[in-house]
């Protein structure tokens, strides 16, 4: 591995070029404006998963908490994520190289391996999203059956094929040109004709009654908070992969804030809504289809869902390639495209969705700890002398244990946003004086 910790005589010693993961990002190649920010991160923040979430929180809890749920939720959870950008731009450092600056050089592999891990496994989620929903738009439209297994491994691998088209090309002129351009404007139109067709729906039912409608009771307005808040958070150590090419800290954090807050909100509503008006027993993608001009705004919905698995790829290779430089980031990609297109053919995805919600537990303390010490220094990031910070490695491991010990015994507390709490506040109060993050900064 091409990081090595300075010696005791060289306390600066520059992280080895070879390894543009660990390295901070040249000024003549940060090139993401505010629009290109916002662009990404409202694109990515829309999927046909946080709709489904969405749609949870109704029985749950009433329209009007969840509506509260939505809104300072997501506030919440992008504001997360848009810290975490700016300190990604301002340093010009990929995730794992914050993971090595705030827990030493040795200890940051198991960070960054579990950050692989979930970036696989979401990503192999993605491709099944997309499969399922191929199939319903098939079989509704074209009364063709791609649920057979012909029809699995044929609508699999179109879209691991197209993925791998994306991740062999320049991640930042796919940013700036496919999704700022082109993907944007058709999310919006067709999100803007979903809310319109269902928003009508619901107005010839009666806003006043749905606005009225009680919940069940089985969760608390502050559990409703933690599931949308998860959603957020599982892009946590993305962020400073693609903020680590913008021009200035402050158009990086509003424009992300601002995009997947925007997103989340108008995702997790529409879901809301969708689940409000539709048949009970009717599925949400299959509600979709059946609005007027449903077909395309899916299929809108669809495509924009494979910036979600190459966002989850792309990061996982520049994770990768800070582990094991001798592989380029795009040969990683690649090798991680093809890696989740098998697993996509052969593992029971649905039933996996609770030990990717699980993962989300290790990477709110994780991001804890690297906020508390990093974000809130304005000295420069040095490179670590050390291989384990252990203040550091044994704060992240005690804010697992609260994050799981909330949801045990005081669930109506929710988990995420205490244990951030503590986490943060912590790793605060213990950072050593001479705040150790990593050279390169710009302010």
């Amino acid at each position: 591995m091409a990081h090595t910790h300075s010696s005791e005589s060289t306390p600066a010693t520059p992280i080895l070029a070879s390894n543009s993961a660990l390295s901070p990002v040249p000024h003549n190649e940060r090139v993401f404006n505010w629009h290109n920010h916002a662009s990404l991160w409202f694109s990515l923040g829309v999927g046909l998963l946080v709709m489904q979430v969405g749609a949870y929180l109704v029985p749950a809890v009433g329209s009007r908490d969840a509506a509260m749920a939505i809104v300072l939720g997501s506030l919440m959870g992008a504001g997360l994520l848009a810290w975490t950008a700016r300190l990604g731009c301002q340093t010009g450092l990929s995730s794992a190289a914050l993971m090595h600056a705030t827990y030493g050089s040795a200890f940051a592999r198991l960070p960054v391996l579990l950050n692989m891990a979930q970036l696989i496994g979401w990503t192999t989620f993605e491709l099944v999203i997309m499969r399922d929903g191929t199939a319903a738009i098939g079989k509704q439209s074209f009364g063709l059956n791609l649920d057979s297994t012909q029809g699995h491994l044929l609508t699999t691998l179109l879209w691991g094929g197209v993925l791998m088209l994306l991740l062999s090309g320049s991640m930042t002129q796919l940013v700036r040109k496919l999704i700022s351009r082109v993907a944007l404007p058709l999310v919006i139109a067709s999100l803007l004709w979903l809310t319109w067709q269902f928003g009508g729906q619901l107005q010839a039912q009666g806003f006043a009654a749905f606005w009225a409608r009680p919940g069940d009771g089985s969760m608390s307005m502050l559990s409703a908070m933690d599931l949308v808040i998860a959603m957020p958070v599982s892009w946590l150590p993305l962020v400073a992969d693609y903020a680590r090419y913008g021009k200035s800290g402050r158009s990086a954090m509003s424009g992300t804030w601002v995009g997947y807050a925007l997103a989340n909100i108008w995702c997790y509503a529409l879901g809301v809504l969708v689940v409000s008006v539709a048949q009970p027993g009717t599925d949400l993608v299959t509600a979709l289809l059946l609005a007027q001009g449903g077909l395309l705004a899916l299929s809108l919905i669809l495509v924009d869902e494979i910036d979600n698995a190459y966002g989850d790829v792309y990061s996982g290779a520049v994770s990768g390639h800070s582990l094991k430089p001798a592989v380029s980031v795009r040969q990683w990609g690649l090798g991680l495209a093809v890696l989740c297109t098998g697993l996509a053919l052969v593992l029971p995805m649905h039933s996996l969705e609770p030990f990717l919600l699980m993962l989300s537990s290790v990477f709110v303390p994780l991001y804890g700890v690297i906020l508390g010490r990093l974000a809130t220094t304005h000295t420069p990031v040095t490179t670590p002398n050390r291989q384990v910070d252990w203040s550091a490695a044994v704060l992240w491991l005690a804010g697992i244990g609260v994050y799981h010990a909330l949801a045990q015994f005081a669930p109506q507390w929710g988990s995420a946003l205490p244990t951030l709490v503590f986490t943060f506040g912590l790793a605060w109060l213990t950072r050593p004086a001479n705040t150790l993050t990593l050279a390169g900064q710009s302010a």
